[in-house]
């Protein structure tokens, strides 16, 4: 691609808040190194380091200055740091952040700053849902593209289904959006969704409902460490013997770990995945295995497609401003917006700011297989989900299903 110019009086400054080291930080290590990458990748040319935690990047006559600070996954530390980057720091633009809690209040602080946020890697529905505010954007997926994405392979394999997901709003969102997804496509659910407290040790009780449902498959919302005895109680109950599973492949590096107690089982199986370095074929993303590759000794992982996303569409945003980085100019330059990125063409709904972009099947060949080459590549989607505004604001929905795709 070209470089991006700009002109600008003064530097533009973006805020990039993200969790270093926190209970997510690896993945906020992802966004935050792709988002660099991202910023070298439409400058042109790698940014030069203004101090420990800025960087900046040369667009034409434009200087722009990344300032990275860490919210430990603190959506205290989160609402704090956004706060000091726009009255201390007067930064154009916020980016972030990991925790889907956090992200929220991060959207009150656009709304009242009015500095547009850019949302990476947060996937809860409500973002631009019910908490929505026209200054929040995203390049993270939803909950429910990671369903439709799902459900439309899951409902060729299996006819029935239950589920379970953790007892708080990221849980909520992904159960009903499964729910919601999967019979869209023509499943049935058998039984009442089960919601297990995010810090459940021992999942015995919850296996044995999943195991006794009769349906043909079992699908989990899932985040952080309660993967791995939930996989090893549903071994012992044999739960994986007679039941096909839909769990979203998660990063690459803790694939391994979730998935070993249940290697046998899941190796041969088929699942989604919204990016994983081997299914994309296009140059921006060919370009960004090699960086990462020669940079830190690895592939991208899960998130860096979700950083440099965020980084190409702030430098587009600025070229098509003109670079008037005002609330109103750069949510008439975002609004619609379509770009390319590592995923390849990412469209900018006018009406919810949700990004819609390719999503992927993938089969898991090898959980052993060094330099995370343990997928093949089956197929690529490109989920439409519903518009999920509050009432207040469905008038934006325009043309778009509102709330539910099962039910339009």
């Amino acid at each position: 691609g070209e470089p991006v110019a700009l002109t600008c009086e003064e530097p533009i400054k973006i805020g990039l808040i993200t969790d270093l080291s926190g209970a997510l930080a690896l993945y906020g290590m992802m966004t935050s190194r792709s988002f660099q990458l991202g910023m070298e990748y439409a400058s042109g040319a790698p940014g030069t380091a203004v101090d420990a935690t800025t960087t900046a990047y040369t667009f034409g006559d434009c200087e722009v200055q990344v300032l990275v600070r860490d919210d430990k996954g603190s959506a205290e530390q989160t609402a704090t740091l956004a706060r000091e980057l726009v009255e201390k720091d007067a930064v154009d633009l916020l980016v972030g952040t990991v925790s889907s809690g956090s992200t929220a209040s991060l959207q009150e602080i656009a709304k009242e700053s009015q500095v547009p946020l850019i949302v990476a890697p947060a996937a809860a529905n409500d973002i631009t849902g019910v908490n929505f505010n026209e200054y929040t954007f995203r390049v993270s997926r939803t909950n429910y593209q990671d369903y439709i994405n799902l459900c439309e392979y899951l409902t060729t394999q299996y006819d029935t289904f239950i589920q379970i997901a953790p007892d708080y709003s990221f849980g909520y969102g992904g159960a009903a959006s499964a729910r919601d997804a999967c019979t869209h496509f023509g499943g049935a659910f058998v039984a009442d969704d089960i919601f297990a407290p995010l810090d459940t040790a021992d999942f015995t009780p919850y296996m044995e409902q999943i195991a006794d449902s009769g349906a043909e498959a079992w699908i989990v919302t899932w985040a952080g460490g309660g993967f791995i005895p939930m996989f090893q109680s549903a071994k012992e109950f044999g739960v994986l013997d007679d039941m096909g599973m839909g769990a979203a492949f998660v990063d690459n590096r803790t694939m391994a770990a979730i998935f070993g107690p249940v290697a046998d089982k899941m190796e041969g199986k088929t699942s989604g995945i919204f990016y994983q370095f081997k299914a994309p074929d296009n140059p921006i993303n060919a370009w960004l295995v090699e960086q990462i590759q020669s940079r830190y000794g690895e592939p991208p992982d899960l998130f860096d497609a979700d950083g440099m996303n965020a980084a190409l569409l702030a430098a587009k945003a600025l070229e098509k401003s003109g670079g008037d980085t005002s609330g109103a100019a750069m949510i008439a330059a975002m609004e619609g917006m379509e770009f390319n990125g590592p995923k390849g063409v990412i469209f900018i709904r006018p009406e919810d700011h949700v990004a819609v972009q390719d999503m992927y099947i993938m089969k898991l060949v090898d959980l052993a297989a060094p330099g995370f080459d343990m997928f093949e590549y089956v197929t690529t989607t490109r989920p439409e989900p519903p518009c999920l505004l509050p009432e207040t604001l469905q008038d934006r929905c325009g043309d778009l299903p509102i709330g539910t795709l099962s039910e339009q």
